[in-house]
Formats: structure tokens, C-alpha cells, sequence
């Protein structure tokens, strides 16, 4: 089953949560503000994805914004961002899904599709 991360408050979240509900695939929901992903969980998401980093950045938050985070994050290493990222979980770009060897930043419908629909 896949894990999703949610803010309720997301539009992208809804939709993302209405095309899984659409297209019949089965996940469970964990609020990213209460149940957040941990360093470690991050850090496990981040190998996965073959992404930047900077990709699991919530760029366009009030947080995000707040912390002046596009000037500081590229004089950070590696291992203080993931630390960062896990003090709070509107620092992280959702939704954020996570299933069987797979991750997913942001929802982009055919990045989605090609990844989670089985062909028929």
C-alpha cells in the first residue's frame, strides 16, 4: 500500500488524493504536520527518489520563505537539510507519496499515471 504525507489545507493534495481515489489504487494518508517523516525516513525517501535534494523542499511555503531557506540551503550539507527538513513537516514539498521502491514529490498527474496505473 502506498503512504501518502497530506497537508488537508492542499489543493494539490486533494487532487492527488481524488486521481488515486479515481483510478482505484489503495493508500492510507498520514497527515504531514502531526506524522511528519523522521531523518531517517527522509533520508531513506531521498536515496530512493534518485532526485536533488532540494526537490523535497517545500519552495513555495510560508515556511520555507520565512526561514530565507533559498539563500541558506546552499551553504548546508546534505545531512543538516534532511535535519532540517525533519524538524517540521510543512518544510517538505507534498504530497509526498511513498510506496514499494518508489517515491513521488509534488503531484504531476502523468508522473504519477506512468508509475502507479498497471496496465490493463
Amino acid at each position: 500500500m502506498i503512504k501518502v504525507y497530506c497537508y488537508s489545507r492542499c489543493t494539490t493534495c486533494r487532487k492527488a488524493l481524488k486521481w488515486l481515489d479515481d483510478n482505484g489504487i489503495d493508500y492510507s494518508v498520514i497527515d504531514i504536520r502531526e506524522d511528519h517523516p523522521d531523518e531517517n525516513a527522509l533520508r531513506k525517501y531521498y536515496a530512493m527518489s534518485g532526485l536533488p535534494l532540494k526537490r523535497f523542499f517545500n519552495t513555495s511555503g510560508i515556511l520555507y520563505r520565512e526561514m530565507g531557506l533559498s539563500k541558506k540551503l546552499p551553504e548546508m550539507s546534505e545531512d543538516e537539510q534532511l535535519a532540517l527538513l525533519a524538524t517540521n513537516g510543512m518544510l517538505v514539498k507534498r504530497p509526498l507519496a511513498v510506496g514499494d521502491g518508489f517515491v513521488l514529490i509534488g503531484f504531476k498527474e502523468a508522473e504519477w499515471e506512468s508509475r502507479l496505473k498497471q496496465p490493463r
